[in-house]
This record gives C-alpha cells, structure tokens and sequence, in this order.
C-alpha cells in the first residue's frame, strides 16, 4: 500500500463542507439519495462502456447497487460495479468542485433559510451531503480500464479541510463509499429505515439497489432487492399513476418541487422511440447562463443510457425541459457530433417540438391557472422561439401573453387572440409600446390619444421584447405597430383635426425648433397625439431603435443615425409660455434643449449626459 498523501480542499468545497456539516439539509436523509444517485451515474457509463468493448473484457458484468450496515463499526457502505475513478478523477471530483455554478450557489444561501435548502444535488456537490451524518468518510475506488488491483484508490476526509489518498486492494471495478456515522445518527442503521428512504427517493432507479440481510438462525449473509428497478418510460402510461410520475421526475431532475405537467409517449413505425417530458413548476437557477446552456434530456438507445444533457432534440427555447428519449433508431455508439447531423435526430427534433407546444397549448387553454406559472417561469425564454423556429412562430405566438394599457395591471395575461377580439372598429394594427420597465410604458406620453380613443396598447417592458418584436410583424394577418412611430393610417383612424388658426400661430415656432435643434431632429410638427404632454418624439416606421443600435454598435457594426420627429402639443402651457417668451424677444433655447431631452428621455429610457440635462433644469428653476 502506498503512502498516504495530504491534500487541501478546494476553498469552495471548504466553505460547501461548513455548510454541510452545520445542518445545510433540515433533511439528512437525502445524503443517501445523493449517493445512490452518482451510483447510479456510474453504473450508466459502465453500461455504455461494456457496449463499446470489443475485447468482452466486460461481457457477463452484472451491475448492482449494495448496502451494508455494520452496527458495530457504526458505518454504512454504499458500493456499485460502475465505472470506478482514476486518482486523477478522485483529485477531481471529491477535491474540487467542478461545477461553475457552486459560487453562485453559495452566495444564494446567504439570502435563503439554510436550514431549508435542499438544492445541492442540483448542483453536482451532492457527495458532500454524507459529511452532515458522518464524523469521517472513505471512498474505494478502481477504475474500469485498470487491470491491477493493487492500484485501486484509497480516498479519506474528516470533512475538516483535508482529505488524504494513496493506493489499495479492491477486487473489482467500482466504487464503494463507506459512512462514519457521528454517535447521534444511529437512526440510519436501522434496516426499515434505509429501505423507507429507497422508496422514497430511489424506487424508480432501473439497477437494482440491494441491502445485505444476515440470517441469524442459519448464519448466513444474503443480498435482497428493495427498488423496483423499473424503467418508468418503457411502461405502458396507463400502468403509471400520477404520483409516481412526479417521483420518477424527481429523482430525475434532483427538483424538491413536483413538476407542472408532463407528456409520456411510444412511437412506433418508421422511426421507433419513447419520450417521457416534463415540464418544471420552477425555472432552474442557471437558465439564462449562456456560457453553460445545457438540456434536461438523457438519451437512451434501446433503453441503454448513452449521454445527459443532450441538446439536439429540442430547440434552444425549449431548454426549460426535462425528461428522457428513447430511440430504438440510433447506433449505441452515437456521439454528441453524430447526433448533431443526423436525419433521426431532426426528425425527432421536429416532433418533440410539435408534442411540447401542443402541451403548453393545451394548459393554455384547460388550465389557466397552472399556465400562470408558467408563463411566470418561462414567459421570456418562450420568446426567444418566435426568432428561433419561424415554422412554429404562430403557434408560439398565440402563447404569449401581454400586459396591456387596459389591463391596468403588470400581470402579463392579455393573449393576442383576446387583443384582436376587442379590437376597435377602425382599428387595424395591433399597438405596442417599448420601455425600460412596466412603469415608464404605463405613464408613456405615447400613451395618451390611446387613452381617449379607448384603443388598448400591449405595453412590452422585458430586454428581450424589443428584440422579439423585429422577428414577430403579424398575427392573425394583423400587423404589428410600435406608437412610437410615424403609421400612415394613425390619423385616419382617430381623425383628430389640427385646427388652422392654430397652425398658423405656431409656425413660427416650429421654424425657431428646426434652427435650434438643427442635426438633433428631422422635422418638427403639430402633434394630434398629446393631450397631457407637451412633446414627443417620434421616428420613421424602418427607424432602428435605440436599444437595437447598441446591440448592433457592440457588436462592432455600424448603424445610421435615427430620423427623428419632434411633435409639440400647441395647447400645453409649456408650449404657450414659449410662446409668450418668443413675442417677448426672450431667450427661448434653453427652454427648447430641455423639452428635446425630455422628450428623448421618453422615447429610448436614457440620455447620454443626463447631468447637462439636470443643469438646465436647474438653469430654469433659478430664473426669474
């Protein structure tokens, strides 16, 4: 045996392992759970790999899962006939936390109830949760491809910052993690009690978990099955009750929350598979990180797990869910690579894509109020489809839901089915508003002819609704209109006349504007818009708006510079006091540059030198 040699953990594994052990889980049974998962994993590659072997090194492998309870050493050992680890993949894995998530994870818990947090397996550290109920841990392990037992590794911690290694006899490939139990957990000795929390959390598992039972009369050891070991997809759904659905998803997906609603079908015929999908009540914490944007799909070819996280079968939009495939017409030794190009997986893609819209619809419509969660949950990820699958965009679209002017309410539950139902008679277009958030579209100036007309607005507040707009331009063979912006039919419909006594007073105005604003705008006129505001900008209907220009400027391109509009309400007292000033001869450019950026400040949400805009305020407020 080699000498054993001392290792440091990581500092976020130290400060992971603090937590544990101070009573991260108000549950302690789930360290069970979390062992007999990654058993789980480990078994599913060894799997893969007795396929790929051509040597049949790995023929006759029968894989297993085993407890065993030692009262008197106080211990309980969790062993499996998986894949096993190299001291590379020891280092890796039980020294370092890998997955760039885990800051972020423990920088959440400072702002949660710690003692209710039961999120670590979702975050791949769920090995450390043995640390709550064990004063020491060792871990055995021998590497499937390693062919001398003598070099089988030997991993030990007291979960107090270091963990020693070094080489030991182990007689098969595999695993075993043996549990040092503190003198207060006796309760997970205790058989009944391992066997409630397998059926609990593990039931489903597709490998037998087996428990070591002694028979005191006859003096003999024996192994006894205490999973079902059912593989849930390949049952036929009438033979599956609802409960145990949510089960199965939760050992899947390691979510405490029971999903929101699933799908479970066989197809047979040209192309063979079985897919079990579920939708999650909760979106997962690291869904909007692009650097890691993974799927909550496993694969499995002929009911042998091939590879997590698999991306091919489902569009980015859809990454929300969960679940598995089942294809009986792919090679088993299909790579990440293959899979991206071949006919089966867009065919399936294609199909998976139509039975999940098909699901959200039908929620949509026969249960509301579960739809209310989920478009709470996965509203904004929804319409990155309607950019990214034209072919299903109507579909996606009749699945979005709005806030709206009428609504009165930042509760986005307004369809565009219902919006053109209440359209107004004249009324063409479907109206919308873009603003930096719920407040500034709902007191936008824009706002205002809408409001006398009782002619409702979609008011969009999200960053990605300016940008889904470019790629959603009709519904229902009804186009889109942003009210910031010049509509050939705007005046026809609201027929709003400017009175020619009026013109004439202000056309000297709206020549001294044009003078002092010069480059800033493109033309200044009567407004028949305003009611309550003094000004307002408006572009030209191609115009790029602000929001998209910086994207496009970020991205290193060039854009043209925005044609804008400046509309002046003649009847508001700021415009008649400007009035008054210019046949006084009194300075009126100030008093102009103020109500531009004003004006600015309504129609993109920023200003580029919001303080020379404060200084002129000021300027004004001082004047006599």
């Amino acid at each position: 045996m080699q000498k054993k040699e001392k290792y440091s953990f990581q500092s976020e594994t130290k400060q992971l392992l603090h937590l544990m052990i101070h009573s991260l889980y108000s549950n302690k049974e789930i360290f069970i759970r979390e062992l007999i998962s990654n058993a789980s994993d480990a078994i599913d590659k060894m799997k893969f790999k007795c396929l790929s072997d051509t040597s049949n090194k790995f023929k006759n492998h029968d894989m297993r899962i085993r407890i065993q309870i030692d009262k008197k050493k106080n211990t309980i050992i969790i062993s499996d006939n998986g894949i096993g680890m190299t001291k590379d993949d020891v280092i890796q894995n039980l020294g370092t936390i890998a997955n760039s998530g885990t800051k972020k994870f423990l920088q959440s818990l400072s702002s949660q109830d710690i003692k209710n947090n039961q999120l670590i397996g979702q975050f791949g550290v769920g090995f450390y949760s043995s640390f709550i109920v064990a004063n020491k841990v060792t871990v055995k392990t021998r590497y499937a491809e390693e062919n001398n037992p003598k070099n089988s590794i030997l991993w030990e911690s007291e979960g107090k910052g270091e963990y020693s290694i070094q080489t030991t006899y182990k007689e098969e490939n595999g695993t075993e993690v043996e549990i040092h139990l503190k003198n207060d957990e006796k309760q997970f000795l205790e058989e009944w009690k391992i066997n409630e929390i397998i059926k609990k959390y593990s039931d489903h598992i597709s490998i037998a978990i087996e428990i070591q039972e002694y028979d005191e009369k006859n003096k003999i050891l024996s192994w006894k099955q205490i999973n079902t070991a059912k593989s849930i997809w390949t049952i036929p759904s009438t033979q599956i009750s609802d409960d145990e659905y949510k089960k199965f998803y939760q050992y899947l997906t390691k979510d405490i929350n029971e999903p929101l609603s699933w799908i479970h079908n066989k197809v047979e015929g040209t192309q063979e598979y079985t897919n079990l999908l579920y939708i999650p009540k909760k979106s997962q914490w690291n869904i909007w990180d692009q650097e890691n944007k993974k799927n909550g799909l496993k694969l499995y070819v002929k009911k042998i797990y091939i590879m997590d996280d698999v991306n091919q079968f489902l569009p980015n939009y859809l990454r929300f869910i969960k679940g598995i495939i089942d294809t009986n017409n792919l090679p088993l030794n299909i790579s990440r690579e293959i899979l991206q190009e071949s006919y089966v997986t867009k065919v399936l893609k294609k199909a998976l894509t139509k039975k999940i819209l098909k699901l959200i619809q039908k929620i949509s419509i026969q249960e509301k109020e579960k739809y209310k969660i989920f478009w709470k949950e996965f509203g904004n990820i929804l319409k990155e489809g309607i950019a990214e699958d034209l072919k299903n965009q109507s579909i996606i679209a009749g699945l979005l839901r709005f806030s709206s002017m009428k609504s009165n309410s930042q509760e986005q539950k307004l369809s565009l089915k219902d919006y053109i139902k209440n359209m107004h008679t004249k009324q063409n277009k479907i109206y919308f508003v873009i603003a930096e958030n719920y407040n500034s579209a709902k007191n936008s100036p824009y706002l205002e002819i809408f409001k006398k007309h009782e002619i409702d607005v979609l008011l969009l507040s999200n960053h990605i609704d300016e940008w889904m707009m470019n790629y959603l331009t009709e519904f229902e063979n009804k186009k889109f209109q942003s009210i910031n912006k010049i509509d050939d039919e705007f005046e026809k419909i609201f027929d709003e006349k400017i009175n020619q006594k009026i013109k004439q007073e202000v056309k000297d105005l709206l020549d001294d504007i044009k003078n002092i604003l010069k480059n800033k705008i493109h033309k200044v006129n009567i407004s028949h818009r305003l009611f309550e505001s003094p000004v307002v900008l408006v572009s030209d209907k191609n115009t790029m708006s602000k929001q998209m220009s910086k994207l496009f400027e970020a991205a290193g391109q060039k854009t043209p510079p925005v044609k804008y509009t400046l509309e002046i309400n003649p009847k508001h007292k700021i415009i008649k006091k400007i009035m008054n000033m210019k046949q006084k001869n009194q300075n009126i450019d100030l008093w102009i540059n103020i109500l531009f950026e004003q004006s600015l400040l309504a129609y993109q949400g920023t200003l580029e030198n919001p303080n020379e805009f404060i200084k002129n305020i000021n300027k004004i407020l001082i004047q006599k």
